[in-house]
Parts: structure tokens; sequence; C-alpha cells
């Protein structure tokens, strides 16, 4: 069970990379992210968002290399 969050933690984090890498529109003018572009500009948003999803694909690795040894 834990598993399905490390990956979808990581299935996120490269939507929200690749969002960013090639900035798609459908992305930026989501409800959710419209708050970003409109406070700091559509160029922040995407790099907020690269750096954001790198974070998660970090994260989801870390916890399923560190959970490997537990189970």
């Amino acid at each position: 069970m834990i598993t399905h969050y490390i990956i979808q933690s990581v299935l996120v984090g490269l939507m929200a990379v690749l969002a960013a890498v090639f900035n798609w529109d459908w992305f930026f003018t989501a409800n959710n992210t419209r708050f970003i572009v409109e406070n700091v500009g559509r160029v922040r948003a995407r790099l907020f968002y690269a750096v954001i999803g790198l974070f998660m694909i970090a994260t989801g690795v870390f916890f399923f290399l560190t959970l490997q040894e537990v189970i």
C-alpha cells in the first residue's frame, strides 16, 4: 500500500517537471496553478513547478529505497 503512494508521488512529480519543460498550456491555465502564474508570472511558475516536481521525485525515490530495507 505504501508503494502505491511512492509511485504516485514520482508520477505526479514527473508530470510537473514535464509540464514545466514543455510549457503545457492546459497545466498552467488550470484553476490550481492559476494563482501562482498570476502572482509570479509564467516563467517563474514553470521554474517553481520544475523544482517541486524534482523534489517530489527525489522524495518518492528516497522513501522507496528506505522502505525496501524495512519490508
